[in-house]
């Protein structure tokens, strides 16, 4: 589990650089590897995306991206505005608390 909660594309492109390792060094259908982004982090996963080709490459690998429900109605976001692979989850923080529960690690970059 990545979090990105930064509207910096240095953040995104570290925290996608962090899943594509992730991949290489322990096999792509060893790992399951979700980004979580919410706050000013969401911006980074708009259809006018600074990494949209960098996400998009993700999404192909097997990572998955979810984007944050309550920081979109927040933002007054909808699907429309988003890259059209991401996934949604109604909250993210929430999203996040669940998978630590469940023995996932957890990443900030």
């Amino acid at each position: 589990m990545i979090q990105v909660s930064d509207a910096e594309p240095a953040k995104w492109t570290l925290a996608l650089n962090n899943a594509r390792n992730l991949q290489s060094d322990l096999g792509a259908a060893n790992v399951e590897i979700e980004i979580v982004a919410y706050g000013p982090g969401l911006g980074m996963l708009k259809r006018d995306s600074a990494v949209a080709t960098r996400i998009d490459e993700a999404l192909t690998s097997g990572v998955k991206v979810f984007a944050c429900g309550n920081t979109m109605r927040a933002q007054k976001l909808t699907q429309p505005d988003m890259l059209p692979s991401i996934s949604y989850v109604d909250a993210g923080v929430v999203e996040i608390m669940q998978k630590q529960q469940q023995g996932w690690a957890y990443i900030r970059p």
